[in-house]
């Protein structure tokens, strides 16, 4: 393999075409997985103008690049899924039949180790290093909307009904209800991060919006629009309120999931979940295969989805201490949250708790 490892400004307006060329064949080559907009390079560009650390590693056949690896660098040579943490699709992007080492990869990178937690499927070098997979769960819109709904109804048919006897609800009770499928206002994505932030405080969570990077991160995203890629906000109103709000990522085949959340003192009418339906709807009318809802068991997810993809984490290694001592510090963490997440008696007293620690704090 002929690899050259470059800053993500410094790829060629080529390199970039090429990029998306190969996630536009992947769907027609049986590999929809590799189009998913976090493997897009508009992706790779924005995490780069947020952290320095993020490379792209370019590999060439001939003199023309048949794979892209975006990837984050620490100084000791330790590798990290590019925007991991946030990124809900890693690995490298690459043709049909497309063959790698990974240890030679990981070489020309400089890296002792890298680390993902979202790694897509068909990514063999890399699965060799995976601890464990999990499901990410799929809305399919490829046949159409009404084709979903018919099939919702048959899988989930009191989440659909009373889904929608809510929406029916909502316009009686508060009015006009509208849905924008792509919504330019920048002040209502700041209301949907003020309302996410407000959410990973009452449960508990860490908000990931007073992380500097990830606000700008989301911000560049918001403001990036190419033919093959942009960042979507999509908004249910009532008449001109904001009642829930979703921010992703769009390809040409797939809708990313990635920011959700609505007004609390709306809940009984459940505007989430009405979001959700619309969205559905929106990328249907707008082409697109399916909506990637990502890893992670919700119950909404469960009623939504009409079937499952499958991501892995782990590592991958090379012969050196510094993967050693990674590896070491790494393992226990991930393997105890997802000991937890994996088992409800563990996972539902640890979040109750989480919850009420985030009420003490709301109420400090």
């Amino acid at each position: 393999m002929n690899i050259s490892v470059y800053r993500p400004g410094e790829l060629t307006a080529a390199d970039r075409a090429a990029w998306t060329a190969l996630q536009s064949r992947a769907v027609a080559d049986g590999s929809p997985q590799l189009a998913n907009p976090f493997l897009a390079p508009e992706f790779a560009l924005a995490v780069g103008r947020c952290r320095g650390s993020a490379r792209i590693a370019v590999v060439r056949e001939d003199g023309e690049p048949v794979g892209f690896f975006p990837y984050q660098r620490t100084p000791l040579g330790v590798g990290r899924a590019i925007g991991l943490g946030v990124s809900d699709a890693q690995g490298l992007v690459h043709g049909p039949g497309f063959q790698w080492d990974a240890r030679e990869l990981l070489l020309a990178c400089g890296l002792s180790v890298w680390e993902f937690d979202h790694l897509v499927e068909g990514q063999k070098p890399f699965e060799t290093g995976a601890s464990g997979s999990y499901a990410s769960p799929v809305v399919d819109v490829e046949q159409g909307f009404g084709a979903y709904l018919a099939t919702l109804r048959k899988q989930s048919p009191k989440f659909t009904r009373t889904t929608l006897a809510k929406e029916r609800r909502m316009s009686r009770d508060l009015g006009d209800v509208r849905y924008v499928h792509d919504e330019r206002d920048p002040d209502v994505l700041r209301t949907l991060v003020g309302w996410k932030s407000a959410q990973y405080r009452r449960t508990g969570r860490s908000d990931r919006f007073a992380r500097p990077w990830i606000s700008l991160l989301v911000e560049q995203l918001f403001h990036t629009r190419t033919e093959s890629f942009a960042g979507l906000l999509s908004v249910l109103y009532a008449g001109d309120r904001p009642l829930a709000a979703h921010f992703g990522l769009r390809s040409r085949s797939v809708l990313a999931c990635w920011f959700p959340a609505y007004d609390p003192s709306f809940a009984k009418y459940s505007p989430g979940l009405v979001l959700h339906l619309r969205m559905a709807e929106g990328a249907a009318t707008g082409g697109l295969a399916y909506l990637d809802l990502g890893r992670g068991e919700k119950a909404y997810k469960d009623s939504l989805k009409t079937r499952e993809l499958s991501v892995s984490e782990g590592w991958v290694t090379r012969r050196h201490p510094v993967a050693l001592g990674h590896r070491i510090r790494r393992a226990p963490v991930r393997a105890l949250r997802n000991t937890v997440l994996a088992r409800p008696e563990l996972f539902e007293p640890a979040d109750r708790l989480l919850k009420r620690m985030g009420r003490i704090r709301e109420g400090g």
